[in-house]
């Protein structure tokens, strides 16, 4: 027996029942001895690891609803040639114990994995990586981006050394295929050699080496291909021109053939790695606007510190012209803001004391005095470079077919490529040992796993970039695969249709009742109060101190300003203090009829006045549902709010089915509802009691306006909450399946059709090469039209 112990941090314990109903279950085993503390939320356990296994421990206890520390951390990983390399890597780290779920992205050489750090070390994690041949390093969220500069250098410039010294072997392809005179120098056997062999073994040796290291762990990848077609080129060409030793023997050369081959490869993978580059631009572009300092006010001087030397609660001077540092709110002056990096409107927008302002946004034209809210890894901004980091590290469900394809793809070619040999030099050419050769060779580099693993990546990054730069934000691929699929749309009604601040829409009565109910109004933290006092500040009347007031719940209030005894409210308020309504009871009915909220006022026992208010219409909201009502999508509206203003609202935007009164718990059973009827359900909201429902649905869509619990509960966050984003964000949803499919179809096709016109053979082995080579970098450039999409 094998005594082992661990320590696991345990999650969501909230009495001593919890930690005692897990020692109870993960105790039941005979080779288990746990002991949980509820003080330090940690079990430690120690157990027989013959006969348990450390996962299955962390099963139990997330079967009984509690969870187990985790976190998540991203790994830059260099060596991976193509879909075949980051599939298994992808296959050994999900496999590892204490490993929750990895995925590694070949586009941007990222693996993320998320894991629990009491079973597995980031260490551990690397060293895994590193027996299959790879190089692994902790990446951070803000890293410099100059190792992949130069790496891209390096690559040119051995592109430029293994041009040159296959160009004069390209020349003598004039005499092969033309029979054309050249000077003798270029047809010598041992020049050819010497042109032929730094290529092979000194710029092509890193084909070699992942050759070396994907067999040695008894799997294959595209280097694999390339280091068997090139070696046969070249070991063959060199037996040939052994043979010519003392002898008058007329050399069957392929020289050029492998150099040319590892030339080109070089040259699509170069051209590869420069489009590669732009598909991160949305993120580099996003870096950027991060500002490196900020004027701080400290003991009444102004100071200029580094950015992360910042915190919580220090005032920021920003002066005109310049962007605002770090998420905040306005303590002195205003300004006009360009918030065009955040909702990607051009207007800017007028704010001033006790508004809040978002980092890297540009202050146009006043001096502004900012308390801080937020450190810079905690910002808007931050939170955003996440998003798409996130998005654009996630696989997508139509990529892990290509995956699995491309698995067992290089054995396949290098089977297919051996038969070829065996069936030309047997049958179709018997004994002629070159056409065999050739034909194999070119079976061996036409084949291109890379275009069928850089096929969706590469167009769910540009399609989350360019998402982001409309204010999109899509948490993952599988959240944009999803999208255009949906065909109901469920909205919550306040902050997401309506704009959440009531505003007066009518009032009747005299100028002095309006400057009484003002005052009078100023006391109550009800939102219509603030929507009446604003409403006589915008006339320019004086607000005076109430002497008295009273809220009556339900009804209305009572005060008294300047000697006059005020009512204000509904028509039981009005009924109980025997007011007669008459004078204005059918513009309150009118009003009410329209969705508004409205009220009586009366000054010492009689009527002299109305007033109304309601939630107005988002901007673009009747617009918004329009362009979802014509791409066919159902729209719903779920509303805690009474049947009669949600009706007038719905009719107001256009909206055919409500649910009114529904309660928070509520929404989600509706959601569930329509799923059951065979819907599939996006949810929009904003609030904290929209979240269930955004989790349910199959798209959960935030509006970056709200809540930050209802953002983290959202599949789609949009930014400064402008509904126009939603039909947009399905286009773009769009937009990119049919690019990914574009993709799949050119590497499917390219394969499926390359591969039997090399084997019969069609194809010269360089020109199968340059087939390859460019296959990948089609796809590429394919995915980098997504960044012309008009939404």
């Amino acid at each position: 027996m094998t005594n082992k112990e661990i320590s696991l941090q345990i999650t969501e314990m909230t009495c001593a029942a919890c930690s005692s109903r897990i020692e109870r279950v993960l105790n039941r085993n005979e080779f288990i001895n746990a002991e949980v503390n509820l003080a330090t939320e940690k079990a430690v356990i120690k157990y027989d690891d013959t006969q348990v296994n450390k996962s299955e421990m962390i099963e139990k206890i997330e079967k009984l609803g509690f969870g187990v520390r985790e976190e998540r951390i991203e790994f830059k990983v260099s060596g991976m040639t193509c879909a075949a390399c980051s599939s298994r890597i992808d296959k050994i780290l999900n496999k590892a114990e204490g490993v929750v779920s990895a995925s590694v992205n070949l586009t941007t050489e990222i693996a993320t994995v998320n894991y629990h750090p009491d079973l597995i070390t980031p260490d551990k994690l690397i060293k895994e990586i590193e027996k299959l041949g790879y190089e692994a390093v902790r990446r951070e969220s803000a890293e410099n981006e100059s190792s992949e500069a130069r790496a891209t250098k390096k690559m040119q410039n051995k592109l430029i050394i293994s041009a040159l010294l296959s160009l004069p072997l390209l020349i003598t392809m004039l005499d092969h295929l033309f029979g054309i005179a050249l000077p003798s120098i270029l047809m010598n056997p041992w020049f050819q050699f010497a042109l032929a062999t730094p290529v092979q073994f000194i710029i092509g040796w890193q084909f070699y080496v992942s050759a070396y290291k994907n067999l040695k762990t008894k799997s294959a990848n595209m280097d694999v291909l390339v280091a068997l077609g090139t070696s046969a080129a070249y070991f063959y060409s060199l037996y040939e021109a052994i043979k010519t030793i003392g002898t008058a023997y007329e050399p069957h050369l392929y020289f050029e053939t492998s150099a040319i081959l590892i030339t080109l490869i070089l040259f699509g993978k170069y051209l590869e790695a420069s489009a590669k580059g732009r598909t991160t631009e949305a993120i580099t572009k996003l870096m950027a606007l991060q500002v490196k300092e900020a004027r701080v006010l400290i003991d009444g001087k102004e100071q200029m510190i580094a950015i992360d030397e910042v915190n919580v609660g220090d005032t920021l001077i920003v002066k005109p012209g310049e962007k605002i540092p770090l998420d905040g709110i306005i303590m002195r002056g205003s300004s006009t803001i360009d918030e065009s990096m955040l909702t990607g409107e051009s207007m800017p927008i007028t704010k001033t004391i006790e508004d809040n302002v978002v980092g890297a946004t540009i202050n146009l034209n006043g001096l502004i005095e900012v308390n801080v809210t937020k450190r810079e890894e905690e910002s808007v901004l931050a939170s955003i470079i996440k998003a798409v980091e996130d998005a654009q590290g996630t696989k997508a469900p139509i990529q892990r077919m290509a995956d699995q394809i491309s698995s067992y793809f290089v054995p396949i070619v290098v089977g297919i490529a051996v038969v070829t040999f065996i069936v030309w030099i047997t049958f179709v050419s018997p004994g002629e040992f070159e056409y065999a050769l050739t034909a194999s060779i070119a079976v061996l580099v036409i084949a291109c796993p890379c275009a069928l693993g850089l096929a969706t990546p590469t167009s769910i990054m540009v399609g989350t970039g360019r998402a982001a730069e409309h204010g999109i934000l899509f948490k993952g691929g599988e959240h944009l695969e999803r999208t255009h699929e949906v065909d109901t749309i469920v909205f919550d009604k306040t902050g997401t249709i309506t704009k959440g601040e009531p505003v007066v829409t009518h009032f009747e009565g005299s100028n002095e009742t309006l400057q009484l109910l003002a005052s009078a109004e100023a006391n109550s933290e009800h939102p219509l109060a603030k929507a009446v006092v604003d409403y006589a500040k915008s006339k320019e009347l004086t607000i005076t101190e109430a002497t008295t007031f009273e809220a009556v719940p339900g009804k209305g209030i009572k005060a008294n300003v300047s000697g006059i005894d005020l009512l204000i409210g509904n028509r039981i308020l009005m009924k109980e203090a025997e007011v007669s309504i008459d004078l204005y009871d059918r513009a309150v009915t009118e009003a009410e009829e329209q969705g508004s909220t409205a009220m009586f006022i009366a000054e010492n026992g009689k009527l002299t006045g109305m007033i109304s208010a309601a939630d107005t219409l988002k901007d673009n909201a009747i617009e918004a549902m329009k362009q979802l009502k014509k791409s066919g999508q159902e729209l719903i509206m779920l509303t805690g709010d009474n049947q009669r203003v949600a009706d007038a609202i719905a009719k107001e935007v256009g909206i055919d089915r409500v649910y009114a009164q529904v309660l928070p718990d509520e929404k989600q059973e509706k959601i569930e509802l329509l799923q059951s009827e065979g819907k599939n359900v996006a949810m929009v909201g904003d609030g904290i009691n929209d979240a269930p429902a955004l989790a349910t649905a199959n798209v959960g869509i935030a509006i970056g306006t709200g809540t930050e619990i209802a953002i983290e509960a959202a599949d789609i966050t949009i930014l400064g909450g402008d509904l126009l984003l939603i039909p947009k964000a399905i286009q773009m949803s769009e937009a990119t399946i049919k690019n990914i499919k574009q993709n799949l179809f050119w590497a499917f096709g390219y394969n499926t059709i390359g591969i039997p016109i090399a084997a019969i053979g069609l194809l010269a082995p360089w020109i199968a090469g340059a087939a390859m080579a460019f296959s990948s970098v089609s796809v590429v450039l394919n995915a980098l039209r997504l960044k012309r999409v008009k939404i």
